[in-house]
């Protein structure tokens, strides 16, 4: 396995594995990888002669006031479970390689990004679509491999994907848990042990409502409500957002049918944590 920080460094070694005639898949991170990166990891060993993992803390995605300075890194921890997962090649390259002085050119997704936590976060995912179209560009892979528990980023990437006929095949993976339930995050770390206890009414909040619908409950605002109610009852969690959606275009629905996203960010004191559930009847 290489590490290399230069995008002319990822260029030529694919380049290389094109003449040996590999397919090459990427699986774009920030880093401090967990359980769920894995799981996309091993996806794109499965699938592909070749595996990049770009390891790179975004900046523009992140707001003025967010955790960009705080996000945990740790390349060395990195590069072992990359090892141990087969991977060929980690591009960690620093922000001057990717945003050179004078860098003027951003993608924006426009009503896909409007709402979620494309409405919390302002600019948030205009700094993704910028990096992973780079990613794209300077890997271009055959597939790429996204979690699922940041639905709204998977749904707006592939769009990118099929607006800018780009060629690459976007999989999501499934949402990796915590044997009690938790959604695996790097901001999990962010967690003290009260806390960590406490970020457990978001994964108890979608097995409610997955359980509702389920059983037949239809209305969303109803749904809504329910989830809503588990969130409150833990004095820690103070809701983000908890939204209905159509899965498409990630636009608030009042009737379940179809192909629905529900999907929440909760912080759980000065961390804010994410996850969701998919219902397809």
């Amino acid at each position: 396995m290489r590490i290399v920080s230069s995008i002319a460094e990822v260029k030529d070694a694919v380049a290389q594995w094109r003449t040996s005639g590999h397919t090459v898949a990427l699986v774009p991170t920030m880093g401090y990888l967990h359980a769920g990166h894995e799981s996309l990891m091993d996806a794109a060993r499965a699938a592909c002669g070749k595996v990049v993992v770009s390891v790179f803390v975004n900046p523009i995605q992140f707001g003025p006031n967010e955790d960009y300075d705080s996000y945990p890194r740790d390349l060395d921890h990195d590069a072992a479970i990359c090892e141990t997962h087969g991977v060929d090649l980690i591009f960690h390259p620093e922000v001057q390689e990717m945003y050179p002085e004078g860098f003027a050119t951003y993608v924006s997704a426009d009503a896909l990004a409007e709402t979620l936590c494309g409405a919390s976060r302002p600019g948030h995912f205009r700094g993704v679509c910028t990096v992973v179209n780079k990613l794209f560009n300077i890997v271009q892979p055959n597939m790429a491999f996204f979690g699922q528990k940041d639905a709204q980023q998977l749904a707006i990437i592939k769009r990118m994907v099929r607006d800018l006929n780009m060629n690459v095949q976007v999989v999501g993976c499934p949402i990796v848990r915590e044997e009690d339930g938790l959604a695996k995050s790097s901001r999990n770390t962010y967690l003290s042990t009260e806390e960590r206890q406490a970020a457990l009414v978001l994964s108890r909040a979608v097995k409610k409502g997955y359980a509702a619908v389920e059983a037949g409950e239809r209305n969303a605002a109803k749904l809504k409500q329910l989830m809503s109610d588990v969130l409150s009852a833990e004095p820690l969690a103070r809701i983000d957002y908890l939204e209905v959606v159509d899965g498409l275009t990630m636009q608030p629905i009042d009737t379940i049918n179809e192909s629905v996203l529900v999907a929440m960010a909760v912080y759980i004191g000065n961390t804010r944590l994410i996850d969701n559930f998919i219902f397809e009847e």
